[in-house]
């Protein structure tokens, strides 16, 4: 099969056969056609199986025909980070650019101003994060009773977040008559709950297994103590088929520190976290993207829906606190067809993480003993700290030599007299230790 099977229009072949790519992935294929005919949709699959081209794609189709108004988005896709909705519009930007489309981006970090004029300009397509667009909308600086498509994408990851009682509310300004498409990698109760009282007669897509892992991607769980955890990455970085990777981290000063760490061992890293401002994540993406840094450090921030070509390595540096967030930190990685490689560094503490992440997922992650551990242990760690300078040097410093003053000839070697009692000397208020010298006789 490819897309011109689909039913897409030849605007849209062309723009898709540009972008290299000529067969849908199951996901597509199986998405695709019951969005243009206008149903209600449940997409369930794993991440990087081509999830936001499955509805990107109709929705330009369905949207190349009708007339857009000031302040009233024609269609609205609901996105839980900058990130995702930043890669969604992206998406429309690259398929969309045969037809008269209009776009607009709601999404916190950035200049509220300038999405206002946007959006009365009129927009087909909404592209935002609930918290920016219930902002606007209770400023009454925009309408949603013209919105006749509602997307809510990585509804799962919207759950873990908290946006659920955002998306009810978004839900209840829309018109109850709409074509509502949810997506998400995993369907928990409170997901199937919201589904059921918002999508009309579902048709419900699964390819693959919610919370299953990808087959292309190699995983390895790497005992380690706390202590030698920077060093083992390091030994694991340098592997010449660590080309580039993906670091997750569960806090954000980890992910900084961390960073600093690397880059001091001569690493090209950046880092990406929620404490960053929205043009500086950006930045650092654009920059990992273009090959100027081949490592990324990143909070879960980055886990989900980021597609990055090209990732070679994904390396939990803290083992996920939540088990479904393995499943997407891992997806970073052996993406459309291409193999990868996923480490998770596994400390006494985190014994119970992992027996979730298993039990989530239907299998045991190998453990690699040994060989990374053997490579951290001859991985120097100077870089780690510059070494501090003692305070005192290990050899005393030589006694400075006394020269005799002009004028007065230097008395010939005596019997030394005896040091008189401190009580004795004029010690001008010292108590400390008294220097010989200030003891000594000069005969006239």
């Amino acid at each position: 099969m490819n897309f011109a099977d689909l039913g897409l229009s030849d605007e849209l072949l062309r723009a898709v056969a540009e972008a290299g790519y000529s067969e849908p992935t199951p996901i597509q294929a199986n998405a695709i056609p019951p969005v243009l005919m206008m149903k209600d949709i449940i997409g369930i699959a794993q991440t990087g199986t081509g999830k936001t081209a499955s509805f990107v794609l109709p929705m330009i189709d369905i949207l190349a025909h009708g007339r857009r108004r000031a302040r009233m988005p024609r269609s609205l896709i609901l996105e839980p980070t900058r990130e995702l909705a930043a890669q969604v519009a992206e998406n429309f930007e690259k398929y969309g650019k045969y037809q008269n489309l209009e776009m607009a981006l709601l999404i916190g970090g950035v200049s509220m101003g300038d999405q206002i004029k946007a959006l009365e300009k009129g927009v087909d397509v909404l592209i935002a994060t609930p918290g920016r667009l219930m902002d606007l909308f209770e400023r009454g600086n925009i309408l949603l009773t013209g919105c006749s498509l509602l997307v809510i994408d990585e509804a799962d990851r919207m759950l873990d977040m908290g946006f659920i009682p955002d998306i009810e509310a978004i839900c209840t300004k829309l018109p109850r008559q709409r074509q509502t498409l949810l997506f998400s990698a995993t369907m928990p109760a409170p997901i199937k709950k919201l589904a059921d009282k918002f999508l009309d007669n579902p048709k419900t897509i699964e390819v693959a297994r919610a919370a299953t892992t990808n087959a292309n991607i190699e995983q390895w769980a790497v005992p380690v103590a706390p202590a030698d955890k920077r060093a083992t990455l390091r030994a694991l970085l340098r592997q010449p088929e660590v080309r580039t990777a993906i670091i997750f981290c569960n806090r954000k000063t980890t992910v900084r520190e961390l960073n600093k760490s690397l880059k001091r061992s001569g690493f090209r890293s950046g880092e990406i976290h929620g404490d960053m401002e929205q043009p500086q994540r950006l930045a650092e993406l654009e920059l990992f993207k273009a090959g100027e840094i081949n490592i990324l450090v990143a909070s879960d921030v980055a886990a989900r829906g980021l597609d990055i070509k090209g990732v070679s390595t994904v390396v939990n540096y803290d083992a996920p606190w939540h088990p479904d967030d393995y499943v997407h930190r891992i997806g970073r990685t052996g993406r459309a067809g291409a193999t990868g490689t996923a480490y998770t560094f596994v400390t006494p503490d985190d014994a119970e993480n992992i027996a979730n992440i298993e039990k989530l997922t239907g299998q045991k992650i190998p453990r690699r003993e040994g060989e990374p551990e053997a490579a951290a242990a001859e991985d120097s760690t100077e870089a780690e700290e510059k070494p501090r300078r003692s305070r005192r040097n290990d050899k005393p410093a030589p006694a400075p030599e006394r020269r005799p003053q002009r004028g007065r000839r230097r008395a010939a070697p005596a019997e030394p007299a005896p040091a008189p009692a401190a009580e004795e000397r004029d010690t001008g208020g010292w108590n400390g230790p008294i220097p010989d010298f200030l003891s000594a006789r000069i005969d006239l």
